[in-house]
């Protein structure tokens, strides 16, 4: 599906520490990553702080986030949660504000069983009515999706692609070749984790799902078509800029990291939500270095 392909850009959602998020902040973030002009805006993603918010504030973001975008690009919203019912109330009431597409991350306190894990997906996906990206991330929802599970969930309705991890084998062409039969035609695979995703665009992924983009829509826009359209050389140099980040992004992960980033750049006073600590003070220096070498 063509709404799901390419760059997607991850912003932050700026709150104030009780969870109130800061509409002028988010309005600028999302606007000036909609003048870019990426494949698309993913909202209340894990660099949103999805988590961290109270649902009425979760729904407020995905207002004003499409109301920032005017239509220039699509916008799919974050509706993972605990329950189900909160996670199918979200998808109804992106649906209704406008939203293209949704991402759910199968979040759990309760180990949950496959069997558990599908419903949870089909019921959210009928609420929502939209194309929607399953989120594999278990080392932040400790829950598992192998590529069994995997062809489960792509078989249900309206679920159209997957967000992966980097594998930890570092071997994306061969994940990707494992993973394509299994999945429908047309079925979409990306990658986060910004620092390996070039290469799982040249190794024939759909999509890349970026924090980076978030805060540097045109420059991470340069590095996806690039490796998008399979030019190595060209993705080689235009990445050398962002490794910098990508360091900081391994060692501190990428949440505290941006909105450090976003805060230098005077785009907002937001830290992240507690109990996540901003980025400590000893590598802001680092930090503003990262920035300088990809305004360079």
């Amino acid at each position: 599906m063509d709404l799901l392909r390419g760059l997607c850009a991850f912003p932050i959602t700026p709150a104030t520490p009780d969870g109130t998020v800061i509409e002028a902040d988010l309005r600028r973030i999302v606007a000036r990553i909609a003048r870019a002009g990426v494949d698309s805006i993913g909202v209340l993603g894990s660099t949103g702080n999805y988590a961290y918010l109270p649902l009425d504030q979760r729904r407020r973001a995905t207002r004003i986030a499409l109301e920032a975008a005017g239509g220039r690009v699509p916008i799919i919203v974050g509706v993972g949660a605990l329950r189900s019912d909160d996670a199918a109330a979200l998808a109804r009431d992106a649906r209704e504000a406008g939203a293209q597409g949704l991402l759910l991350a199968p979040v759990a306190y309760q180990p949950l069983t496959p069997d558990e894990i599908v419903a949870h997906f089909r019921h959210v996906a009928e609420a929502g009515q939209l194309p929607l990206v399953i989120y594999n991330n278990p080392t932040t929802t400790h829950v598992t999706l192998d590529h069994a599970l995997l062809a489960r969930l792509a078989a249900l309705p309206h679920v159209a692609g997957v967000k992966m991890p980097l594998p930890a084998s570092g071997d994306i062409a061969a994940e990707v070749a494992a993973l394509r039969p299994l999945l429908p035609p047309g079925f979409v695979i990306g990658y986060s984790g910004d620092w390996g995703c070039t290469r799982a665009l040249l190794d024939q992924a759909d999509a890349w799902f970026s924090v980076a983009a978030g805060l540097w829509p045109d420059d991470t826009l340069t590095l996806s078509c690039a490796a998008g359209a399979g030019d190595a050389t060209g993705t080689r140099l235009a990445e050398e800029r962002f490794q910098p980040l990508w360091a900081l992004f391994r060692r501190y992960g990428s949440l505290r990291v941006i909105h450090a980033a976003a805060r230098m750049m005077d785009l907002t006073e937001a830290d992240p939500q507690r109990p996540v600590l901003p980025l400590p003070d000893s590598e802001h220096a680092a930090l503003r270095a990262a920035i300088r070498a990809i305004d360079a």
